[in-house]
């Protein structure tokens, strides 16, 4: 028997289309997986994204080009079974490899923290990106049939590659931890990889990989958490304040995004959040129910302040992660009632669905990180936002922003496109930009209270407002459009 018939009867032509479209969607599992690993340390950002993706393009690349030059040189009978194996076992050493790195660096060593995803994720997907030219050099018996195998390999990989991406964004993140997605991959590429090895060279070629593969496996188990909750979007959790024992403060990644109190709503503890509510009381009288709309829920503090000093307020909230809400609900005390509309939907949706003239108070408070998705930045969500207010209705804003501040005068351009008039409120030294922090955006088609809200904030903030002073402020900040809108470009990264 010819070495052409053992390698076509030992890798079939279903065989091989399934190691292709296999390999080619664990590499796509490992690279969304891998997005998620970095958010508790590194947040997510258009950079970490491009990153990320860039690192599994090159390992690619690289794996596409060692795989079909090995496979010239070695028969791939003897290295494809393990290495789907090592694949395997690589891909179970990942997520322990991140996190000891992420706990070891915490507060700082971003770098370290990439450096230690890009490495752990690049070597197991460059091992599977080798499968499909070891494959395809195994299912090349004649050279007139060069074209079609070729062909129908890499198409098969590439549906691979759109199967796992689908699979894992609409489902695996959804539905489990990403720790189970790991330990689940690996260990089904380590079996695969197995058997594989096992059929086309014995029992005993299987045994280093495997143990390879155990380790792994022992340290993914054994490593740290770096999340309560992993909702679809965010590593969550929910901690104590040592010095408020009715005090909650919820964390979303690597920064804290709301503090509630369960025995007091009226308690608030971010000066934002305190510069949410003054503005609020002076432009509303005391005590007056209010028609409020919220992007972005977080720890819903200010639906709660708002039903607590406006008794019949009906605040709608909605807040993209659903894991959040629950989150919320469990630990937080929030309940669904006439007063509270809880809506799972991205705010930029929810905002166009609401009716015209229908609110007196639109609060964005949404965050990615310390950046403000882009699409509930530009002028066509602020137009929805002016069209859903009720004449004289209030539109506030939080943003986040450091340094030259060149997001937040771009945004502040951006909603002086579409009302009369607007404000800043945050610290003396971060107006003039000496710091960063959060700048609080106000704007309304009528004259804001600017003196009764100064007064009332007393030395806590200042106020920046008119017509000339706000336009100085913003200089040549271009204005944000669904066109155009680099967020992540103009934000400042948070200081470390």
């Amino acid at each position: 028997m010819s070495d052409t018939e053992v390698r076509v009867r030992g890798i079939g032509d279903k065989l091989a289309i399934g190691l292709s479209f296999g390999s080619s969607a664990a590499v796509m599992v490992l690279e969304l997986v891998s997005l998620r690993l970095v958010a508790p340390y590194l947040g997510l950002t258009l950079e970490t994204n491009t990153a990320i993706i860039g690192v599994a393009l090159a390992a690619i690349a690289t794996g596409a080009a060692l795989g079909g030059r090995f496979a010239d040189t070695v028969p791939p009978t003897k290295t494809l079974g393990p290495l789907v194996m090592f694949g395997g076992a690589l891909v179970l050493l990942v997520l322990p490899v991140v996190r000891w790195t992420g706990e070891a660096v915490r507060g700082g060593g971003e770098n370290t923290v990439f450096l230690a995803v890009a490495v752990a994720m690049f070597v197991p997907a460059a091992l599977l990106a080798a499968v499909t030219p070891m494959v395809t050099k195994l299912r090349l018996s004649t050279l007139t049939q060069t074209g079609t195998v070729v062909g129908r390999l890499s198409a098969y990989a590439t549906v691979g590659g759109i199967f796992g991406t689908v699979l894992t964004g609409f489902v695996f993140v959804a539905k489990v931890p990403t720790s189970v997605i790991v330990l689940c991959l690996g260990g089904l590429l380590v079996v695969v990889g197995a058997v594989l090895t096992i059929f086309l060279r014995g029992v005993q070629a299987a045994a280093r990989p495997l143990v390879l593969a155990l380790i792994g496996g022992g340290l993914t188990l054994v490593a740290p958490r770096p999340c309560e909750v992993e909702t679809a979007y965010h590593c969550a959790r929910i901690e104590s304040d040592p010095n408020r024992a009715s005090g909650r403060i919820l964390y979303l990644d690597q920064l804290r995004h709301s503090y509630v109190d369960l025995e007091d709503p009226t308690y608030l503890q971010f000066e934002y959040i305190k510069n949410f509510a003054d503005l609020i009381d002076t432009e509303f009288p005391a005590g007056q129910r209010i028609d409020a709309l919220h992007v972005g829920g977080g720890g819903l503090t200010m639906p709660r302040w708002l039903t607590a000093t406006r008794p019949g307020t009906h605040n709608k909230v909605y807040e993209i992660d659903p894991g959040v809400i629950a989150l919320d609900k469990a630990e937080l005390g929030a309940e669904s009632g006439p007063e509270l509309d809880l809506q799972i939907r991205d705010g930029r949706l929810g905002v166009r669905s609401e009716p015209t003239d229908s609110r007196d108070l639109v609060i964005m408070d949404a965050f990615g990180g310390v950046a403000v998705p882009w699409h509930l930045t530009t002028r066509e969500i602020v137009a929805d936002v002016h069209r859903v207010l009720r004449p004289g209705g209030l539109y506030t804003a939080n943003i986040i922003d450091f340094g030259p501040q060149n997001f937040l005068k771009a945004e502040v351009r951006t909603v002086a496109e579409e009302f009369e008039n607007v404000a800043i409120v945050s610290t003396r030294a971060a107006l003039a930009g000496e710091q960063g922090g959060n700048f609080v955006l106000v704007a309304s088609d009528e004259e804001l209270p600017v003196a009764a809200l100064r007064t009332r904030l007393g030395a806590r903030a200042e106020v920046l407002a008119g017509a000339d002073d706000v336009r100085r402020f913003v200089g040549d900040a271009p204005v944000l459009t669904d066109d155009f809108a680099p967020v992540d470009q103009l934000l400042t990264p948070f200081p470390s």
